[in-house]
């Protein structure tokens, strides 16, 4: 199909051509004797109106004073002129004259007079000016445009190009006539989307005609080689106008500034999501030497100052070449898998490029290699360097400027990660200070624990755990967990252990201690202080803390359980059933209003309880139902060693070590005391019961081989039972146990406890119970429903072989 008008391929000639001007074909003495049609089209006279007139008819003399003065173009045979069109008007052309060789002269008298002698072409000045302007434009593309211009035949070999493409390929056109495209510049493209090779682009463009634009083509310059250029190119297909298919055009542009620039945007994009993305040092480290090789760097190492990488602070200028520790390094045939080496330290030579920005704290390089300290605060804190060995071999400016940028955010964020890892490494501290060191041997149970602080990412939580002895052979079990992490989080824990252990020391039902417990939890730090009223401020106590508190007596094998929030315990029976008893909630500590409430049942001797927070439960890909069934499964092997089940229980529930959240678990196995360490009896509420109770007591202690204590023993009944028959009314319960220590318990129905006090020289009484607390190593009062219980401690005497151990 033709694809050119008539028009259009005259224009290649030029509005003075004569197959498309006007032409007017002039005799010797100046009569028009032929006219073109294209001369009516322009000026307007018909042939037969101008045949025959002189030439001044449409064309005025050319003089100083006439509109009709010429100009002539400077360079060409070619005058501007202003014709006269048919209708009168001016009309500027430009018109050139050409004289026939065999014209008779122009003063000849001869009918030779009237032969055609010159040829006068014009068109309109309008349209030469547009054409020249044309011209000059292709003229431009081909000597002074910074766009190179190829073009190929239809075998894809060079057959011209412009001035552009010439200086880049640095040889003459008829050296380089004949050869392909990719024997000139060897490389390939990496535009998505399209392919890599000249010659598959190029047949494309041949074989469909359609145009390709802005192609990125990555190669070497031939007048640069060795440095890696970017050009954009664009293909499409020359015909003429017959349609004829007669090869590929290529303009290309060099963005070699411009892609590099981008490729540099485009790194500090993906560093600003790559780099820092934990807060450990060691792979913040790794993140920019992974970020940086290849795209910017063949090997990229990075050393710490050995004082930041293990939490502390830089080290302050002018103090000498610090201790460094190599803990990333990353080269570009590393392969993807590349497992990444421990640290390990290095140490450099004066007169290195790494010694020399130590000593310096500046930036230091030569032609491949780059040093850029890492910097916080005016301190040193390592170094990276960036090392090339390939092209392109000199870091410019720009990239001098991107490392900068690189190893800023890489330096702010390994500061937060040293930050972190102090506070976090105190916080451990100061929790694992906090949380039991051992826990005492009981006779009411046996025990066993684990603790494992969450990951580095959340920080040191607040869970604690405890194992309170209290008084009658009792045992109270404590797990709770304070909402939040960090420093904040494991003093408030600690508070709080400190505080149920002091509660409990006082013999308080569960419940009971636990209303106490949310009374501290929900004033400020005003009120705790100095008892006054004040606005809650910025660092009160946690709230949302969750606590689980039960009580075991091995006596009676009962034991007593609240919780403020906090998920139930696990109770396997000896025969291996576990339950999780549905004791009533709570709500958390610190929100107050609302009361506590205990949960009574009885153990048989070998039953199993578990203790844990919801951090054991919880992991990032399962919720606390099925965390249950986990712990489940474990706790049904419950006859085998405390210290396995609760390994078990971490490997099960937490395989990869530590949590979004701390865990503990806290595993007692009860026991009950032996019948033979126990006496009890029932006494009236009368004077002579006071001699029974005597009596009785010396007679049990004489049993048990305890004669040693039998003085001491006999007065401090004496002391208690006084004071319940005094003072309280209903029976009087008089009970030894033999555990640890000999411990007396004197029961009563009043609520009323006994005070301790210095009585003066004439006082009738009140020296009791003074005398009491001088005989035994303890005494306390502990509250019941029906009343109250005063007991005693004393230590058995030297080489007594003790108690036997209780059964379970």
């Amino acid at each position: 199909m033709n694809t050119w008008n008539a028009a259009e391929s005259a224009d290649f000639r030029g509005p003075l051509d004569v197959t498309r001007a006007a032409t007017a074909v002039l005799d010797a003495r100046g009569r028009v004797i032929g006219w073109s049609p294209a001369a009516r089209q322009l000026l307007g006279y018909a042939p037969e109106d101008i045949v025959g007139r002189p030439v001044e008819t449409f064309l005025p003399p050319a003089s100083p004073g006439n509109s009709g003065a010429a100009t002539t173009l400077p360079g060409r045979d070619i005058e501007v002129r202003t014709a006269r069109h048919a209708d009168g008007r001016p009309l500027p052309v430009a018109i050139t004259v050409c004289a026939l060789h065999d014209a008779p002269p122009a003063d000849a008298a001869s009918d030779d007079g009237a032969r055609p002698a010159r040829v006068l072409v014009a068109a309109a000045l309008a349209d030469l000016r547009t054409w020249e302007s044309r011209q000059a434009m292709l003229h431009g593309l081909a000597t002074r445009s910074p766009v190179g211009l190829a073009i190929y035949d239809g075998d894809l070999r060079l057959t011209w190009f412009n001035t552009s493409y010439g200086r880049e390929i640095g040889l003459p056109l008829w050296e380089l006539t004949g050869k392909r495209a990719d024997e000139l510049y060897p490389g390939e493209f990496v535009t998505e989307g399209y392919p890599h090779g000249l010659d598959t682009v190029m047949r494309h463009v041949l074989a469909t005609g359609e145009s390709i634009v802005d192609l990125h083509f990555v190669g070497e310059q031939p007048t640069d080689p060795g440095t890696e250029h970017v050009w954009s190119c664009s293909y499409y297909r020359l015909q003429d106008p017959d349609g004829r298919v007669l090869g590929v055009c290529e303009d290309s542009f060099d963005i070699t500034d411009r892609y590099r620039a981008q490729r540099r945007l485009n790194l500090l994009v993906e560093a600003g999501s790559r780099i820092g993305t934990t807060l450990d040092m060691t792979v913040t480290a790794r993140e920019v030497a992974e970020v940086a090789v290849p795209e910017f760097a063949d090997e990229v190492t990075v050393d710490l100052v050995r004082s930041v990488l293990a939490g502390g602070d830089p080290e302050p200028g002018g103090s000498g070449v610090p201790a460094l520790v190599r803990v990333a390094a990353r080269s570009a045939a590393d392969g993807p898998d590349e497992p990444p080496r421990a640290p390990y330290p290095v140490v450099y030579r004066p007169g290195t490029l790494q010694y020399r920005s130590l000593s310096s704290g500046g930036m230091i390089r030569d032609e491949r290699t780059m040093v850029v300290p890492l910097r916080t605060g005016g301190r040193q804190m390592g170094l990276v360097t960036f090392s090339r060995g390939t092209h392109p071999a000199i870091f410019d400016s720009g990239e001098i400027d991107l490392a900068d940028e690189l190893v800023l955010r890489t330096a702010v964020s390994l500061d937060n990660a040293r930050r972190f890892a102090r506070e976090h490494a105190a916080a451990l501290t100061l929790q694992r200070n906090l949380l039991p060191q051992r826990l005492p041997a009981q006779s009411a149970v046996d025990a066993a624990y684990r603790y494992l602080p969450s990951d580095d990412r959340a920080g040191v939580g607040g869970d604690w755990f405890d194992v309170i002895g209290l008084s009658g052979t009792r045992v109270g079990l404590v797990v709770g967990d304070v909402v939040g992490h960090g420093l904040q989080a494991a003093a408030t824990m600690g508070r709080l252990r400190t505080t149920v252990r002091a509660l409990a020391r006082l013999d308080l039902a569960p419940d009971e201690l636990l209303s106490r417990l949310d009374d501290l939890v929900g004033q400020t730090p005003e009120e705790r202080a100095a008892g006054a009223a004040a606005e809650p401020g910025p660092d009160d106590m946690a709230t949302g803390v969750t606590c689980l508190y039960a009580v075991y007596d091995p006596v009676s094998r009962r034991c007593t359980m609240a919780r403020a929030g906090h998920p139930p315990p696990a109770v396997v029976d000896p025969d291996g059933r576990v339950t999780f008893p549905d004791l009533p909630a709570g709500p958390p500590l610190g929100l107050g209003g609302l009361p506590f409430e205990c949960w009574e049942t009885e153990l048989p001797v070998g039953s199993l309880l578990a203790l844990f927070t919801d951090g054991l439960l919880q992991g990032r890909d399962r919720d606390v139902d099925a965390g249950l069934d986990l712990l489940g499964g474990v706790l049904r092997e419950h006859r085998q060693p405390l210290e396995e089940l609760c390994d078990r229980a971490l490997a099960e529930l937490l395989p990869g070590g530590a949590a979004p959240d701390d865990a503990a678990l806290l595993l007692v196995r009860t026991r009950e005391l032996d019948i033979r360490q126990v006496a009890a009896w029932e006494l009236p509420a009368e004077p002579a019961a006071v001699g029974t109770a005597r009596e009785l007591a010396t007679g049990q202690l004489r049993a048990w081989g305890l004669e040693e204590l039998s003085y001491a023993g006999e007065l401090v009944v004496s002391e208690l039972v006084t004071n319940a028959v005094r003072y309280a009314a209903g029976p009087v319960h008089l009970r030894l146990l033999r555990d640890l220590t000999l411990l007396t318990e004197v029961s009563d129905t009043a609520h009323t406890a006994p005070h301790l006090r210095h009585s003066a020289s004439d006082d009738e009484g009140g020296r009791g119970l003074f005398i009491v607390a001088q005989l035994v190593q303890r005494w306390g009062t502990r509250y019941t429903p029906f009343g109250k219980t005063i007991w005693t401690e004393q230590e058995f005497p030297p080489g007594y072989p003790g108690a036997p151990r209780p059964v379970g």
